[in-house]
Protein backbone atom coordinates (compact mmCIF):
# COMPACT_ATOMS: atom_id res chain seq x y z
CA UNK A 1 0.00 0.00 0.00
CA UNK A 2 2.49 2.67 1.07
CA UNK A 3 4.44 1.53 -2.56
CA UNK A 4 1.02 2.74 -4.35
CA UNK A 5 1.61 6.52 -2.29
CA UNK A 6 4.63 7.01 -3.20
CA UNK A 7 4.42 5.71 -6.88
CA UNK A 8 1.13 8.07 -7.19
CA UNK A 9 2.62 11.02 -5.68
CA UNK A 10 5.41 10.47 -7.72
CA UNK A 11 3.33 10.64 -10.67
CA UNK A 12 1.06 13.58 -10.11
CA UNK A 13 4.56 15.48 -9.17
CA UNK A 14 5.83 14.63 -12.83
CA UNK A 15 2.83 15.32 -14.65
CA UNK A 16 3.02 18.42 -13.01
CA UNK A 17 6.27 19.79 -13.71
CA UNK A 18 6.01 18.34 -16.93
CA UNK A 19 3.23 20.66 -17.59
CA UNK A 20 4.54 23.51 -15.88
CA UNK A 21 7.68 23.15 -18.42
CA UNK A 22 7.70 27.00 -20.79
CA UNK A 23 9.76 26.20 -23.88
CA UNK A 24 13.03 29.01 -24.80
CA UNK A 25 13.74 29.70 -21.36
CA UNK A 26 16.15 27.12 -20.46
CA UNK A 27 19.04 28.50 -22.71
CA UNK A 28 17.54 32.37 -22.77
CA UNK A 29 20.02 34.70 -21.89
CA UNK A 30 19.00 38.31 -20.77
CA UNK A 31 18.43 40.67 -24.03
CA UNK A 32 21.42 42.96 -24.49
CA UNK A 33 20.26 46.70 -24.05
CA UNK A 34 19.22 49.00 -26.98
CA UNK A 35 21.74 51.52 -28.30
CA UNK A 36 19.95 55.11 -29.10
CA UNK A 37 20.90 57.04 -32.13
CA UNK A 38 21.11 61.12 -32.79
CA UNK A 39 21.65 63.44 -35.44
CA UNK A 40 23.76 66.39 -35.46
CA UNK A 41 23.21 69.98 -36.22
CA UNK A 42 25.13 73.25 -36.59
CA UNK A 43 25.10 75.40 -34.07
CA UNK A 44 21.85 77.62 -35.33
CA UNK A 45 19.84 74.15 -35.31
CA UNK A 46 19.87 73.72 -38.86
CA UNK A 47 21.67 70.92 -41.09
CA UNK A 48 24.02 72.01 -43.22
CA UNK A 49 23.88 71.66 -46.92
CA UNK A 50 26.42 71.01 -48.91
CA UNK A 51 28.08 68.82 -51.79
CA UNK A 52 29.21 65.82 -50.00
CA UNK A 53 30.44 62.13 -51.72
CA UNK A 54 28.09 59.60 -50.56
CA UNK A 55 29.85 56.87 -51.46
CA UNK A 56 30.01 54.13 -48.96
CA UNK A 57 31.96 51.13 -48.81
CA UNK A 58 30.57 47.67 -48.91
CA UNK A 59 30.37 46.11 -45.08
CA UNK A 60 33.50 43.94 -43.90
CA UNK A 61 32.97 40.20 -42.61
CA UNK A 62 34.62 40.14 -39.37
CA UNK A 63 35.18 36.71 -37.58
CA UNK A 64 34.87 36.17 -33.90
CA UNK A 65 35.86 32.95 -31.74
CA UNK A 66 33.92 32.48 -28.45
CA UNK A 67 35.12 30.84 -25.46
CA UNK A 68 36.06 27.35 -25.12
CA UNK A 69 33.20 26.38 -22.57
CA UNK A 70 33.94 23.00 -20.84
CA UNK A 71 30.62 20.99 -20.79
CA UNK A 72 30.11 17.26 -19.32
CA UNK A 73 30.54 15.67 -22.24
CA UNK A 74 33.40 17.46 -23.94
CA UNK A 75 34.59 21.46 -24.70
CA UNK A 76 32.41 23.52 -27.16
CA UNK A 77 33.69 26.83 -28.94
CA UNK A 78 31.36 28.81 -31.41
CA UNK A 79 32.98 30.62 -34.23
CA UNK A 80 30.55 33.85 -35.15
CA UNK A 81 30.67 35.55 -39.41
CA UNK A 82 29.47 39.46 -38.99
CA UNK A 83 28.43 41.72 -41.40
CA UNK A 84 27.20 44.95 -40.97
CA UNK A 85 26.15 44.57 -37.74
CA UNK A 86 24.68 40.94 -38.52
CA UNK A 87 25.37 37.37 -38.15
CA UNK A 88 26.50 35.85 -41.50
CA UNK A 89 27.89 33.05 -40.44
CA UNK A 90 27.72 30.66 -37.06
CA UNK A 91 29.67 27.31 -37.24
CA UNK A 92 31.00 25.17 -34.09
CA UNK A 93 34.55 24.67 -34.46
CA UNK A 94 34.89 22.53 -31.47
CA UNK A 95 32.27 20.13 -30.03
CA UNK A 96 31.90 17.20 -27.59
CA UNK A 97 33.21 13.81 -29.07
CA UNK A 98 34.96 12.22 -25.95
CA UNK A 99 33.35 8.91 -27.15
CA UNK A 100 30.74 7.89 -29.49
CA UNK A 101 27.61 8.77 -27.87
CA UNK A 102 29.08 12.61 -28.02
CA UNK A 103 30.19 11.98 -31.24
CA UNK A 104 26.61 11.25 -32.30
CA UNK A 105 24.87 13.74 -30.12
CA UNK A 106 26.93 16.43 -31.34
CA UNK A 107 26.14 15.48 -34.95
CA UNK A 108 22.57 15.85 -34.73
CA UNK A 109 22.57 18.58 -32.21
CA UNK A 110 25.23 21.28 -33.44
CA UNK A 111 23.46 22.00 -37.06
CA UNK A 112 20.38 22.80 -35.36
CA UNK A 113 22.02 25.02 -32.85
CA UNK A 114 23.76 26.86 -35.65
CA UNK A 115 20.73 27.50 -37.64
CA UNK A 116 18.68 28.85 -34.12
CA UNK A 117 21.47 30.90 -33.56
CA UNK A 118 21.07 32.13 -37.35
CA UNK A 119 17.22 32.85 -36.61
CA UNK A 120 17.28 34.70 -33.65
CA UNK A 121 20.43 37.00 -34.51
CA UNK A 122 21.31 36.45 -31.26
CA UNK A 123 22.45 33.72 -28.09
CA UNK A 124 18.66 33.53 -26.94
CA UNK A 125 18.54 29.85 -28.64
CA UNK A 126 16.33 26.92 -27.34
CA UNK A 127 18.70 24.10 -27.32
CA UNK A 128 18.10 20.55 -28.77
CA UNK A 129 16.29 18.01 -26.84
CA UNK A 130 19.04 15.15 -25.60
CA UNK A 131 21.66 17.41 -25.74
CA UNK A 132 21.33 19.82 -23.03
CA UNK A 133 25.30 20.12 -21.92
CA UNK A 134 26.12 20.45 -25.82
CA UNK A 135 22.98 23.50 -26.19
CA UNK A 136 24.25 25.19 -23.03
CA UNK A 137 27.56 25.03 -23.54
CA UNK A 138 27.12 26.45 -27.27
CA UNK A 139 25.01 29.35 -26.06
CA UNK A 140 27.63 30.42 -23.97
CA UNK A 141 30.75 29.97 -26.53
CA UNK A 142 27.87 32.00 -28.61
CA UNK A 143 27.32 34.90 -26.50
CA UNK A 144 30.94 35.20 -25.64
CA UNK A 145 32.05 35.99 -29.32
CA UNK A 146 28.82 38.43 -30.09
CA UNK A 147 29.88 40.24 -26.89
CA UNK A 148 33.37 40.48 -28.95
CA UNK A 149 31.83 41.60 -32.06
CA UNK A 150 29.61 44.18 -30.24
CA UNK A 151 26.01 42.53 -30.94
Amino acid sequence: MKRALFIGAGTVVGAVAVLSYQPGTLFASPAAPTGTTSTASDSTGTSSSGTTDTTTAAPTEQTFTGDTVETGWGPVQVQVTVSGGSLTDVTAITVPQNDNRSAQISSYSIPMLEQQAMAAQSAQIDGVSGASYTSQGFAQSLQSALAQAGI
